[in-house]
């Protein structure tokens, strides 16, 4: 009869270590749910799950978006050959294992130039369905963009930095594109309207250091969004009776451009007279001058109901800028919030050269809505106090205005000005800023 040894101990059963318990765990959930843990990755952590069990090799092939930027592609060498090499390599990879759509290709990284490579990735996407293509080359000359990219015609998200745009002759326009981002690229004047005009679901639109054309011809009928920064010689707006939120930039200063000259009808009417829906809007660096360039009128003739939000780069030493921005308040009765900037860029001007507005120019302008407002980057002259004095005595609503000058010089004694101001608001308090 064999007798157990009571020395002997019966062995532990082998329990699981946390990180096992905890994979497998992670591997039982649906695989909608382990979907999205991995995109909200990057893309170089979703592909290191691989190694995670066998259960998790294949995981990450079935993302649906591929972002290669600089979180996803770590390069140490500075040497442009070894980051190009090592790039290529990468999407490449990336690209072979990959099983099933991609809705969203971005290709963005701050060593990245235009390689051929990207053609074949391109037109590895033209086969597809992607929605959203987002292409940055941040170093090196304009990348032309190949053929295949016109071929994408599921895109409603497009993004383009540092390239040439040229489209074939038959190419029919992105039908459903609703956002469309070109930042630094080139292309010609009728290749820019024409893009624009076949991309007939449009809603957001962003231009910014653009070359090849100067004359900005709008048609989007399904436009809300529209920011603009560059140099420009006139811009039109057309079948835009949507857009709500503008923000545009003229980055070269109209006096000093011979180009840009007089017409026979007021800017200013002709570019409120396409925004009946304007809600948000930014003027900046010098668009204001631009527009008061031709006659200002005291109104304008439709007035801005919707406009609740303004924000304008002024030089209150130029009277004709100071006549538009009344005229824009004049004409926005329901405006809500006022920020005014002064261009740090033009040097005041001696106040005893200057006039103060005429009485008559602040008439008939109340701001019966106006709530909050803002006043940076003055320098205490007299053209800038007296329009102050003008906001705090026609806001009879007014909850606060804040003010920050360019210097701390005469900070004082603008302090004390201010507080000498009539206000039409009992309730309005006047915030000063340190520059």
């Amino acid at each position: 009869m064999r007798t157990m040894d009571p020395m002997k101990h019966r062995e532990q059963p082998k329990v699981p270590c946390q990180m096992e318990t905890e994979v497998d765990i992670i591997s039982n959930l649906p695989g909608h749910i382990i979907d999205k843990v991995l995109s909200l990755l990057t893309l170089r952590d979703a592909v290191r799950t691989s190694i995670l069990s066998s259960k998790w090799r294949y995981k990450w092939v079935n993302l649906t978006s591929l972002v290669f930027d600089n979180q996803s592609v770590l390069v140490s060498s500075q040497d442009p050959t070894v980051i190009k090499n090592k790039m290529v390599k990468i999407v490449d990879h990336v690209l072979l294992l990959h099983n099933g759509v991609i809705h969203k290709f971005k290709l963005s990284h701050r060593d990245l130039q235009g390689v051929c490579d990207i053609d074949r990735w391109i037109l590895h996407l033209s086969r597809g369905v992607v929605k959203e293509f987002i292409l940055e080359i941040w170093k090196g000359q304009r990348y032309k963009l190949p053929s295949s990219l016109y071929l994408c015609d599921k895109l409603s998200h497009l993004e383009l930095f540092n390239c040439l745009v040229k489209p074939p002759s038959a190419f029919n326009g992105f039908k459903i594109l609703t956002s469309l981002d070109l930042q630094h690229i080139t292309m010609d004047q009728d290749v820019f309207e024409d893009l624009i005009y076949k991309c007939p679901l449009l809603e957001r639109l962003t231009l910014m250091n653009f070359e090849g054309f100067a004359h900005l011809k709008i048609h989007a009928p399904k436009l809300t969004f529209f920011d603009i920064g560059g140099v420009f010689e006139d811009v039109n707006f057309e079948n835009t009776f949507h857009l709500s939120t503008v923000s545009i930039g003229l980055y070269v200063n109209v006096g000093n451009d011979h180009e840009l000259c007089l017409g026979t009808t007021s800017k200013l009417v002709k570019f409120f007279s396409s925004l009946p829906s304007i809600q948000r809007l930014e003027v900046q660096s010098f668009f204001l001058k631009f527009l008061a360039v031709d006659m200002v009128p005291r109104r304008l003739p439709i007035p801005c109901m919707e406009l609740n939000y303004l924000s304008l780069r002024i030089n209150f030493n130029d009277m004709d800028e100071c006549l538009a921005a009344l005229c824009i308040l004049r004409s926005s009765p329901n405006l809500l919030e006022l920020e005014m900037l002064a261009r740090p860029d033009e040097q005041p001007v001696p106040r005893a050269a200057l006039k103060n507005l005429m009485e008559e120019d602040y008439q008939s302008c109340f701001l019966n809505q106006l709530r909050f407002i803002k006043i940076a980057g003055i320098f205490g002259v007299p053209r800038e106090l007296n329009f102050i004095n003008f906001l705090l005595a026609n806001s009879p609503i007014l909850e606060r205005m804040t003010v920050k000058p360019a210097s701390q010089d005469g900070g004082w004694d603008m302090v004390k000005e201010l507080l000498r101001f009539r206000r039409a608001s009992v309730h309005a308090e006047i915030i000063y800023l340190d520059p």
